[in-house]
Order: structure tokens, then sequence, then C-alpha cells
């Protein structure tokens, strides 16, 4: 039976980390911040928004929400992110996605600045991930999985490690993450040829494909580190992820649950990401 490898640890040490630098920091006269760009009222939104805050809070960082209307026109929510983007208070900074239809994420992905896009939605931080600059900020999520794999000390190098999803958000920035770690990555996703054959010989496996519960155990090699980067909701309402937790865990070493695993990690790994752009800007 697979051990869960669950983020509250992960988190916890992360944030301790994070609050005791700030210390330092503000013994300088020096005060992170963290603004939020929310359009609209999207559930989802708000759950992290208050999750976001309240870790923030927890790590001594400055946060501030900027709420503008589902049917904010372009010209304005571009002047109001330019607005956010300049001031010099503001460290980081993380805007909701994916924004109203009318409003064009290929043009406004280019206002924030890199130094401040903690998210990685500038194109220029995406490019910084794949060169492995560390000055880049990859985006929360794959980060998160990244922290999970360092705190329960597995081996990545010369490791063969399969992806399975190629979005920006998670697939595409996790391939470059492990690769980064002299992992040997394979990419995979929904039309990928027998996909169960190429997943059960990875060493470690990363599930971000958004269906509930499709990795069973023939996808799984014997003692494979498996993480799990989805969250799903099942027929009966609750949350799931990509991997048959249990029916895995027969073959798993390590297993990453759904909920109480990458997910809980993510807003300590955004506090890290305002700390670290504030010490960029303040030559630290």
């Amino acid at each position: 039976m697979g051990e869960l490898l669950k983020g509250k640890p992960v988190a916890d040490a992360i944030a301790k980390e994070v609050k005791d630098r700030v210390q330092e920091l503000k013994a300088k006269n020096i005060q992170p911040k963290l603004m939020i760009v929310r359009v609209g009222e999207r559930p989802d939104d708000i759950s992290y928004e208050k999750a976001a805050i309240k870790r923030m809070q927890g790590c001594g960082i400055d946060s501030q929400v900027v709420l503008l209307p589902a049917d904010i026109s372009q010209n304005d929510f571009i002047e109001k992110l330019k607005s956010v983007n300049n001031d010099e208070s503001v460290h980081g900074i993380l805007l909701f996605r994916p924004l109203p239809g009318q409003i064009d994420e290929s043009i406004v992905k280019h206002i924030i600045s890199p130094e401040k896009d903690i998210d990685c939605f500038n194109p220029a931080n995406v490019a910084k991930i794949v060169e492995g600059d560390k000055t880049g900020f990859a985006p929360c999520t794959p980060r998160a999985a990244m922290e999970i794999l360092k705190y329960y000390k597995v081996e990545l190098k010369g490791k063969r490690a399969v992806v399975i999803g190629r979005s920006l958000v998670v697939g595409k920035p996790m391939a470059m993450l492990l690769l980064e770690e002299d992992a040997t990555v394979t990419i995979c996703h929904s039309k990928t040829p027998e996909l169960s054959k190429l997943t059960s010989e990875a060493d470690i496996l990363v599930a971000a494909i958004g269906r509930a519960r499709m990795i069973k155990d023939d996808f799984i090699k014997e003692g494979a580190v498996v993480i799990d980067v989805g969250i799903n909701v099942d027929r009966d309402g609750n949350i799931c992820g990509d991997v048959d937790t249990e029916r895995c865990r027969e073959k798993a070493s390590l297993i990453t649950p759904v909920p109480a695993g990458v997910g809980s990690v993510t807003t300590a790994v955004l506090a890290k990401h305002v700390l670290k752009a504030c010490c960029l800007a303040n030559n630290i």
C-alpha cells in the first residue's frame, strides 16, 4: 500500500520559511505585497482568493483584492491592470483566469510585468521556465508538485517521468521543471495512443489531464511515485483527482491524495513567489 504524500506538512514548512524571511525584510522597512485581481464572482476564484489571503496574513505579507465587474470592457480592464502593475508598493500580481469572453487574454497577458507575474501569465516567464532562468516564476500548481517531491526526498535525477497533460498552466511547465532536475520526461495527453503502456513505464507519473479518476492501476508501474494534480467533481458531488487513488495505491510507492495533496500547497508557493518578487525588486 503506497504512502500518501500529504500537502499540509509541505505547505507548513514553506510558510514558516517565508514568514521568517518576511520578518527579516520588515526589519529593513520592506513590506512584501500581493495584489489579487478578480473579474466577476466565480465561486472557485472566491474560494482560492480567501485561502490566498489567509496564507498571506499568516506569512506577514500584505494583500489586497481588486474586484472588477464581469461585464467590464477590455479597455477598462487594461487600464485597471496597468494601474495595478505600475503601483510600486505591489510586488506580486495574481490575476484569476479564465477571463470573461470580451477580454482577449492574448493581449492582456503582456501587461503584467514579468517581475510581478507570480503565476506565470506573461509569456516572458514561460520562456524563463524553458530556459531554466531562476528569476522566472513557474505557475504555482506545478511548482507545488515539485515542492512535494522535494520535501519527501523523491529522487528525480535520471528517473523516467511521464506527465499526462499539455496545458501551459500545468503540463508543459511541469515537464520543464522535472527536466531541470535531470529527469527524463515524456509528455502525454488525451490523444496519445497506448497511453497506459507509456505511463506504466514511468518512475514518476504526474496526472494533469482533468478527467475524474481516469488513471487506474494499469497505468501505474510497480513502486512508482504518483502526483495527482487534477481537481474534479465526481457524480456524487465529491472532490476527486485524475487518479483512482485507492486502486493505484496498491501499486504506487508514494501518491498524493485529492483533496489534501498538491492543491493544499499552492497558496504557500504563492507566498513564496511574492517574497521572491519582493527580494528581486529590492536587489536582495
